[in-house]
């Protein structure tokens, strides 16, 4: 009875200790150069074809986790049918925070990549990913 009673308590405990961690925007997509961590999101998730997507891009150094801040980088994307999408980085308001919009014009799945620097005294640093753009819904009656 003892046994169960402390099982009971600890069980309680861990659930209450779990339920007041901060949770994580698990749908970022991550990625990781020589020097740079990406976290990547997109807004709508996922994004809609001839809708304006809206990327939001968080940068830190790989090996020290600082965020970068005054980098610059471009997003761009491309079909399997060949139409392109591309934007630069604009700083957000957040430290380490760079946003840049898309416009996909054709649903399916699109290869993206990314291109970043902290200044112009480093290299530019490449990283690639396929995305899934969903159809257009605003057409379908």
């Amino acid at each position: 009875m003892r046994w169960t009673a402390a099982f009971l308590a600890v069980m309680v405990t861990a659930q209450a200790v779990t339920a007041c961690q901060p949770t994580e925007n698990t749908t970022d997509y991550r990625a990781f150069t020589a020097h740079y961590a990406f976290r990547i999101a997109s807004d709508p998730i996922p994004p809609m074809a001839r809708e304006k997507a809206r990327f939001k891009v968080v940068v830190r150094d790989k090996d020290t986790n600082q965020p970068i801040q005054g980098g610059a980088g471009i997003i761009y994307a491309e079909s399997r049918d060949g139409l392109k999408t591309w934007d630069s980085f604009t700083a957000g308001p957040e430290v380490g925070t760079y946003y840049a919009n898309l416009n996909f014009l054709t649903s399916g799945d699109w290869a993206m990549g990314l291109r970043f620097r902290r200044d112009s005294t480093h290299a530019l640093e490449q990283a690639d990913w396929m995305q899934e753009i969903q159809a257009d819904t605003s057409k379908i009656p």
